[in-house]
């Protein structure tokens, strides 16, 4: 009984880890190339630079995600579309427009913070 408690816990443990940390986390964001205009992204939508879309490797397609550029304290809010970023250490690949409002086009990447405000 007891060793059933346990493993309950401790899958309960990993859950909370895992939901935390989809969340919210810390990490670098690039953006997406102005040449990847019009091309399908995962959520069968077209790339459309001016809007205020993300890539993300897990989160659901159609969440929203609040982004923050730690280095400015610059924020937007992000539709999750596409999937990706495929470079390591990267976190999130953001809409060339959502890179322009947290000020980020010069450097090309951004440390940020992201949090989920909708699923």
């Amino acid at each position: 009984m007891k060793k059933t408690r346990l493993i309950i816990l401790g899958i309960l443990g990993l859950a909370l880890i895992v939901l935390f940390s989809c969340s919210r986390s810390v990490g670098m964001a690039s953006y997406y190339s102005s040449g990847l205009s019009g091309k399908k992204t995962a959520s069968g939508k077209l790339y459309d630079p001016n809007k205020l879309t993300a890539a993300h490797k897990t989160l659901p397609i159609g969440t929203m995600v609040k982004v923050t550029n730690l280095s400015n304290n610059k924020q937007v809010v992000v539709k999750i579309n596409d999937r990706g970023p495929y470079v390591r250490g990267r976190i999130i690949d953001l809409s060339y427009s959502a890179a322009r409002q947290l000020g980020m086009l010069k450097d090309g990447v951004a440390k940020v913070k992201i949090k989920v405000v909708r699923k």
